[in-house]
């Protein structure tokens, strides 16, 4: 091979390193740049999740619990020093966290007397629509309510979390939530034929409405003595910390 030759192969060979070279450095870069995409998306979708969690507005209201309230199931007497109301959807998974973390608490400082609570269902991942999972549910439970009392009502409404599917199905039948209905200890005939044919949406509705015009924003949304209750980063701590105000 000339002189000339062996130059213009060490220039080819040089051009092909550099242009490999360059490739790579792209590569890099897109990489880089693609993480730091990723991991805003991630920080602005986790700050998504925890906005939903938590409903950290202070604009809420409701009107004080009690035993004998129609949106929701009671437990403890109106006679306790401490209030609290819990909007809840049937299929938020973050409600489904508190109701795990703090029924046992709850339910023994309502049996000692430190507090009343009420939870509240209405429909915020069903967008209204009629055979949504969350209208069907807090209808199933608001038939229970209003025909077989407050005790079976509770239970139903702890099987149901108890139970509670992904929010991206599948989703129990209306057949299937009246099972539930009856081993909560609803009489077969008082629930099923209402639970099947969905004769509690116009409940759902009004409850519905009842939230929104409360301020409620999202669920779980937690009111002690009549305010916002949101102190805790995950449902975990949420609960310990309101556990320790009412216990305080």
């Amino acid at each position: 091979m000339s002189k000339k030759n062996r130059d213009t192969d060490r220039t080819a060979r040089a051009a092909a390193a550099m242009a490999e070279q360059q490739a790579a450095e792209r590569r890099r870069r897109n990489l880089m740049v693609g993480g730091v995409v990723l991991a805003v998306l991630v920080i602005l979708a986790g700050g998504f999740l925890i906005a939903r969690a938590l409903d950290t507005t202070n604009d809420v209201s409701a009107s004080s619990s009690s035993s004998t309230s129609e949106l929701g199931v009671t437990i403890g007497p109106d006679s306790a020093p401490h209030e609290v109301v819990i909007y809840e959807d049937f299929l938020c998974p973050y409600c489904g966290e508190l109701e795990k973390a703090s029924r046992e608490d709850l339910a023994k400082l309502a049996d000692e007397g430190k507090v009343q609570v009420e939870y509240r269902p209405f429909d915020l991942l069903g967008g209204g629509d009629e055979s949504s999972y969350s209208v069907r549910s807090a209808g199933a439970f608001s038939i229970v309510l209003a025909n077989s009392g407050p005790e079976v009502a509770k239970k139903f409404h702890d099987l149901l979390y108890d139970n509670q599917p992904s929010e991206a199905g599948p989703f129990p039948e209306s057949s299937e939530l009246a099972d539930l209905a009856v081993q909560a200890g609803a009489k077969e005939s008082d629930v099923r034929d209402a639970i099947e044919a969905d004769e509690g949406t116009p409940w759902v509705t009004k409850a519905t409405k009842a939230a929104v015009s409360a301020g409620v924003q999202g669920t779980p949304t937690v009111l002690l003595d009549g305010k916002v209750f949101s102190d805790g980063r995950t449902m975990d701590e949420l609960s310990q910390n309101l556990v320790a105000q009412l216990q305080g």
